[in-house]
């Protein structure tokens, strides 16, 4: 299947993204319009101050549950999924009640998962690293940190899939422990990554241009709208927070997904014929300890009994 039928197929995963990215954005609103309503009776500008940090934590509490919980969890799910569909040619009937079993069943408990998923991408962020060291090793050329920002960003963007990718190889290589296929799958992604950053490539532009529009259309809404609370600065502030917090729900669900489509597809058509490079474990080791740490526990943990692949 081409990535953008599996795209459209996959909707009900995209749905359920953007539902969590908006759900948190109206607790913040709700939240926020309840805590100004009691700073506004209160008629006191430090007791809107204090009320505005109690918001902070609070929508980052609500944030937290959302997004980094059930939203991983989906987010696993969808992958299982799309994996499925490259592998085999077809998506699954039930295709939300297929993830949420493919994930029970490689991971046994949501903790495997965050927990893999962890170290995987603290690997890619110690990656990332690298690149602001030669940018300080350069810092005596002029305009030399412009040219390191954009490669950072660009960077951020390929390698911010890799977790995904080495996801969606540990629903097909189910004979030896998740560690073990995610430590492969980022060895197997270090060899693929001429093609595979040239499909990140296509994407820097279309996700700088939709967050901005996105937060302009919604920052003037959302202005508009908390007026009526005569915060001034503090009113402009959360405005732009929510406008920020939609634009991200909104970019996760159709152009993160679809993203994801494109890289995991392109990933797993090349995956299962790659020969890997077995020096890259120690190169990769060396270059990060979080990566050294999953090859060591992909070395340690049992190997499933049963050999089975999708």
């Amino acid at each position: 299947m081409k990535a953008g039928e599996i795209y459209s197929k996959t909707m009900p995963f995209v749905w359920a993204k953007l539902l969590l990215g908006l759900a948190n954005a109206v607790a913040a609103i709700v939240l926020f319009a309840i805590l100004m309503g009691i700073a506004s009776v209160m008629n006191s500008g430090s007791a809107a101050f204090i009320l505005f940090l109690v918001w902070l934590a609070a929508t980052g509490m609500v944030r937290f549950v959302l997004l980094h919980y059930f939203g991983y969890l989906v987010k696993a799910g969808h992958v299982a999924v799309i994996t499925e569909a490259v592998v085999s040619g077809s998506v699954p009937e039930n295709q939300i009640e297929y993830g949420k079993q493919r994930v029970k069943d490689r991971f046994a408990t949501a903790n495997v998962y965050f927990l893999l998923d962890k170290l995987v991408s603290g690997a890619v962020k110690q990656i990332q690293k690298g690149v602001s060291k030669v940018g300080d090793l350069l810092g005596f050329i002029p305009g030399i940190h412009y040219v390191v920002g954009i490669a950072q960003f660009f960077i951020e963007i390929f390698l911010g899939y890799v977790d995904e990718c080495c996801l969606g190889y540990t629903f097909y290589k189910e004979d030896q422990s998740a560690f073990k296929s995610a430590a492969d799958g980022v060895v197997i992604y270090a060899q693929n990554w001429k093609k595979l950053l040239a499909n990140a490539a296509k994407t820097m532009v279309a996700v700088i241009a939709l967050l901005a529009v996105v937060v302009l259309i919604f920052v003037g809404i959302l202005s508009a709208a908390f007026r009526g609370f005569n915060l001034g600065f503090l009113g402009g502030l959360v405005s732009l927070l929510i406008a920020f917090m939609i634009a991200l729900a909104i970019k996760s669900a159709f152009l993160d997904s679809y993203i994801l489509v494109k890289m995991l597809s392109a990933y797993m058509q090349d995956a299962p014929d790659t020969e890997i490079t077995f020096d890259l474990y120690e190169k990769l080791s060396g270059l990060s300890g979080k990566f050294k740490e999953l090859f060591q526990r992909g070395q340690q943990e049992p190997q499933p009994t049963a050999s089975t692949t999708i």
